[in-house]
């Protein structure tokens, strides 16, 4: 005889409404958690590898893990600056940029909580190089003054980075006259102002870093080999897109660690709704199962229908789940970089991997926690279930 028709699950799950719901429920919780913690994870690399540019090479000091604990001289700034393979602008201006990154103590809006924020120090160049930051509202900072502007994430969350306000660091007052936005990208947690002030204030005799981009981005390993054999300097030169992805390597194992351990505990207990709510269906339904065999359906085609309503409630529990994470996409929060210990701000990102992930680990909890009861119901004897009462 034939395989027992789809439509039976489907109607047995009906059947028993308030069970399917508890048990997809239970689920669903799961795959949120689960989806969530990939979510943020993705949400946070995303966030910083956007930052950077495959073009744009970063120089800093060698064996820095990132440009606040970087330093490199004005003699080495100068030698980078003269190499060949670095482009040349519009205007015939090149394409380089030193920069100062430090961080300064904040407090948050509304909480007075203080937080660390990246100051970065910039030129005019650094603009030109970062063609994801655009000017919102206001104005440039003049060179040469004690004026900075601040990334729309500053302005929102920090008190004294709106345009207008004033900061006390480095033992001056400093104007916020502009706001830039730097999209989903790690600069719009920063607030940029003229470097050779900044170095002034903070007392900084090196630059944390120079930024160029190349003309042609194949020439990066041979720039790459010059610069770091020379033996005036003692530089590292990287791909600043390959930068920033290290950057996000450590908080992101971090979360998907965290989320791993979450989703283990979580979808245990999941597992163990699914498989009583299976080992019920079939307590109650051994007549039924009896009727089936006598019919003629064979052991199989019992294990598969019951394993199928199994995978069923994990593919429910999977689709609400993903359904109700989608809705973190709209939602901002704040972290500390583990790398340059400032503050953050990133969105969750919802990627087809995810949901690939987020479903194949739904169908694995009903596939577990309905593989015994489904193999309970195809071994039953076919005159003891028809004697069942």
């Amino acid at each position: 005889m034939g395989r027992i028709p789809f439509s039976y699950s489907i109607r047995n799950l009906w059947t028993r409404r308030l069970t399917t719901v508890l048990t997809v429920s239970g689920m669903a919780l799961v795959v949120f958690v689960f989806a969530s913690i990939l979510m943020l994870a993705e949400g946070l690399k995303k966030t910083l590898v956007d930052t950077g540019s495959y073009d744009n090479c970063i120089v800093i000091r060698k064996g820095s893990n990132s440009e606040v604990q970087s330093g490199v001289d004005r003699a080495s700034a100068s030698i980078i600056e003269t190499q060949p393979e670095i482009a040349i602008g519009v205007n015939g201006e090149r394409l380089v940029a030193r920069e100062l990154v430090v961080l300064i103590n904040l407090p948050k809006r509304g909480s007075n909580k203080p937080s660390n924020v990246v100051i970065r120090g910039t030129t005019e160049n650094s603009l030109l190089l970062r063609p994801q930051v655009k000017l919102a509202a206001g104005r440039m900072p003049r060179a040469g003054s004690s004026e900075i502007m601040a990334g729309q994430s500053i302005a929102r969350r920090f008190k004294g980075g709106g345009i207008g306000e004033t900061l006390h660091f480095g033992m001056r007052d400093w104007t916020v006259v502009g706001m830039f936005d730097a999209g989903n990208t790690g600069f719009s947690s920063e607030i940029w102002g003229d470097v050779d002030q900044l170095m002034q204030a903070f007392r900084r005799p090196v630059y944390s870093s120079v930024i160029f981009k190349l003309s042609d981005a194949a020439d990066f390993d041979k720039i790459k080999l010059r610069l770091e054999n020379d033996p005036r300097m003692t530089i590292e030169v990287k791909r600043e897109k390959n930068y920033y992805e290290e950057q996000s390597k450590v908080m992101a194992k971090f979360l998907r660690v965290l989320g791993l351990s979450l989703t283990i505990i979580f979808s245990t207990g999941a597992v163990i709704g699914a498989m009583v709510t299976m080992y019920a269906a079939v307590a109650n339904r051994t007549n039924e199962i009896g009727t089936l065999r006598a019919l003629g359906f064979q052991r199989r085609n019992i294990l598969a229908a019951f394993l199928m309503e199994s995978l069923l409630l994990g593919l429910l529990g999977g689709c609400t789940g993903l359904f109700f994470a989608s809705f973190m996409q709209l939602i901002t929060i704040s972290t500390m970089n583990f790398q340059t210990f400032s503050e953050l701000a990133f969105s969750f990102s919802l990627t087809i991997k995810i949901i690939c992930q987020s479903m194949f680990f739904s169908l694995i909890m009903g596939f577990v926690g309905g593989v015994l009861p489904a193999f309970r119901a195809s071994r039953m004897n076919i005159v003891d279930a028809l004697r069942a009462s």
